[in-house]
């Protein structure tokens, strides 16, 4: 049985190109993840002209949902939600399906509609992506598209469009030939599924646009395999459409950073997503952390709901490594009182550098929990495998980089690292940073100086105590003329009076 204390829950997800189930553990504030398993099920691809799933089709969700079942054995009843998708909504003999796996799982299947599953994945996103406060959450699945806005965690703008990778494979790409009529048939398609429905959007707007599972992730991943930025574009679907195309069988894309397995519905997927980005002129994406599942899981616990992820996760890492609670918000606060000093001048407020600048203030002594000596190394390794809900790919990977050169030498090869994100930014928050951890080094707040920090350019710092102070701290001037020399080093030019 689970640990009353730390509850376990599970989501599955019968999707209409995947099956997926999700097992967590409710912790201290936040949710662990303890388990995953996915396979390649395919369940739309065996939807027949006649409207009903074919054996084949069905044999393979329930062969799937045989090893589902050994892990929900130990699962309190209450706690297991198991959900249906657009395969299942379309097909005639779903109830065929339903009855074999319910007795498989011994648990109900709820098939939920388009709208409910649009919903779902919109607050899977919220609690996991802490984005800006208006959010468009674009979702491809097998039989299916969501596309949603919303506020915070609340979905407003709410559709489910009948197109997905793979019934779109199956009546565009059926002969796995690539072409670029192919392409523009499907795209065509999926704009006229579309036609109609694109006002709302238009007009609610959105702050950030985030994109959940396969597809988005699946471009996500080639980009940075092949040396780009995390951000989809427009300009980068075209050109991995180009790519698709030169390759001109379904066997033969050999595209670099694309999984093997993904490969039979990469290019329907990608014909959808540049139909989106045409129609809904969308600048940039980035993948989101969770999506139906992580929905389904924080509709089960209540006390997660309606929280700031990013606090959460925060809370969360405080409690789990033993962190000096007062040091890390003692850091924070100096670091964007720095911040705030020089964001109009430095042009800091991009790509949520507060954010993350807060975030490595409270963080950057995690590595404390395995040695001093190597502490910032350390904070860097524990962060790089750990999930850090709240924050995108390139963000996590500047936090990650800041953190690492809190104190001592600054590895600029780390700073040089960022793609989304500018080395300049990154470097930037890097000294905001060391500099709020110098100024609290001696973890009390009645001791704390009164500085002011300006800039004469973008690589310049000059930091100002009040008269006298220097002189009577002695340490703290020996401390920032080491640190003088650590970013001179490195090129940067910083000075103090």
């Amino acid at each position: 049985m689970a640990d009353q204390h730390y509850p376990i829950y599970a989501a599955i997800d019968l999707g209409s190109n995947s099956f997926h189930m999700l097992i967590v553990r409710s912790v201290e504030g936040s949710v662990q993840t303890i388990g995953k398993i996915k396979r390649k099920v395919r369940l739309a691809a065996g939807l027949q002209d006649n409207g009903e799933l074919d054996q084949a089709a069905m044999a393979r969700g329930w062969d799937c949902l045989s090893l589902f079942a050994e892990r929900l054995q130990d699962i309190p009843a209450k706690n297991v939600r198991i959900v249906g998708t657009a395969a299942l909504r379309l097909a005639q003999n779903a109830d065929v399906f339903l009855d074999k796996a319910e007795e498989i799982l011994n648990h109900r299947i709820d098939v939920i509609s388009g709208e409910e599953e649009a919903r779902l994945i919109y607050v899977g996103v919220a609690h996991t992506s802490g984005t800006s406060v208006t959010k468009l959450v674009i979702d491809i699945g097998g039989a299916s598209t969501e596309m949603v806005c919303g506020e915070r965690f609340t979905p407003i703008v709410v559709n489910s469009l009948n197109m997905g990778c793979v019934t779109y494979k199956k009546r565009f790409f059926e002969n796995d030939q690539i072409t670029l009529r192919n392409f523009e048939m499907a795209t065509a398609a999926a704009q006229s599924q579309m036609s109609g429905k694109l006002q709302p959007y238009m007009a609610f707007g959105w702050q950030a646009c985030l994109g959940a599972s396969g597809t988005p992730q699946a471009i996500q991943e080639v980009l940075i395999a092949q040396g780009d930025n995390e951000m989809i574009t427009l300009d980068k679907l075209l050109k991995l459409r180009d790519a698709c195309i030169d390759c001109g069988h379904i066997d033969k894309l050999n595209i670099i950073g694309l999984a093997h397995e993904r490969r039979p519905v990469f290019v329907s997927g990608l014909a959808i997503l540049i139909a989106i980005f045409q129609a809904l002129n969308i600048s940039y994406m980035v993948v989101a952390g969770g999506a139906l599942r992580e929905g389904i899981i924080y509709g089960m616990i209540p006390c997660l709901q309606q929280q700031d992820i990013r606090q959460r996760t925060l809370t969360s890492f405080i409690q789990r490594y033993r962190l000096d609670k007062e040091q890390a918000f003692r850091v924070r606060d100096i670091a964007l009182s720095l911040f705030d000093q020089l964001h109009v001048h430095w042009a800091l407020e991009q790509h949520d550098s507060r954010a993350i600048l807060e975030a490595a203030s409270v963080l950057h002594e995690v590595g404390l929990t395995v040695d001093f000596k190597f502490a910032a190394r350390h904070a860097a390794y524990i962060l790089s495998n750990t999930a850090i809900p709240g924050f995108s790919l390139a963000q996590r990977k500047l936090l990650i980089a800041i953190v690492k050169n809190y104190r001592e030498d600054i590895d600029m090869a780390e700073v040089n690292s960022q793609t989304m994100t500018s080395p300049i930014l990154a470097g930037q928050l890097t000294r905001l940073l060391r500099l709020a951890v110098l100024l609290t080094m001696r973890r009390k707040d009645e001791v704390l100086p009164k500085v002011k920090l300006c800039s004469t350019g973008l690589n310049d710092l000059n930091l100002t105590f009040e008269a006298n102070w220097l002189a009577v701290h002695p340490l703290m001037d020996s401390e920032l003329q080491q640190e003088q020399e650590y970013q001179q080093k490195v090129g940067w030019h910083f000075t103090f009076s």
